[in-house]
């Protein structure tokens, strides 16, 4: 995990230690720090991942995929935020890339393979129209969509509170408590913690 871009968003690398084949989720900014983590590991950068289409999450896309040329992915809905993200980051007062446009769209169910390691992908708006959320050997990359003791906002357009809860409820929670939850801000948690204190699903049982 690293902490990148100016609204201190975490990006995640997952390496096959076989292969050193990686995938690097949501490159929010520092590309160069990026590309230090994936150095030191040996790691080669196929997949470019972006849990959802905000530009905190996606600012480094451009760089990141011209030195790598690794296969950038999203799921649809949130494709055209990615390609017009500069004007997103001008109305924050910050200067963005806008990301080149995807090579591939994900759907509900889907694998994103790299080297030993499958990625699969639950669909999860709420935070976003086009949220996604990952899942591998008993950990879950959820992007904004859960945070430890609270949730994702859902005051953008395309937010959706009650469903952004409901996916939580059906698709997260179900993966069992021991699962780590490693979210788009903030330090990792647990599936069982979140759904026995989170207090948005506390007071929503």
């Amino acid at each position: 995990m690293l902490v990148v871009g100016p609204i201190q968003a975490n990006c995640y690398i997952v390496g096959c230690e076989r292969t050193k084949e990686a995938a690097v989720i949501d490159p929010g900014g520092d590309v160069d720090k990026i590309l230090v983590a994936l150095a030191k590991d040996h790691l080669r950068c196929v997949r470019i991942i972006n849990t959802h289409g905000h530009f905190d999450h996606a600012a480094g896309n451009k760089r990141l995929k011209e030195v790598t040329g690794a296969e950038l992915i999203i799921h649809r809905t949130d494709a055209p935020m990615i390609v017009n993200q500069g004007a997103s980051g001008q109305m924050w007062g910050m200067k963005v890339e806008d990301s080149p446009p995807p090579d591939h769209y994900v759907e509900e169910g889907d694998l994103i393979t790299f080297g030993d390691i499958s990625l699969k992908v639950l669909h999860t708006p709420g935070h976003s129209a086009g949220g996604i959320s990952l899942v591998t050997d008993q950990v879950v990359f959820v992007g904004d969509t859960l945070f430890a003791g609270s949730i994702g906002r859902t005051d953008f357009p395309g937010g959706d509170y009650d469903g952004l809860l409901r996916n939580v409820r059906e698709k997260i929670f179900p993966l069992g408590d021991d699962v780590v939850i490693y979210p788009g801000h903030g330090p990792k948690t647990t599936v069982g913690r979140e759904r026995q204190s989170n207090p948005f699903f506390a007071r929503n049982r």
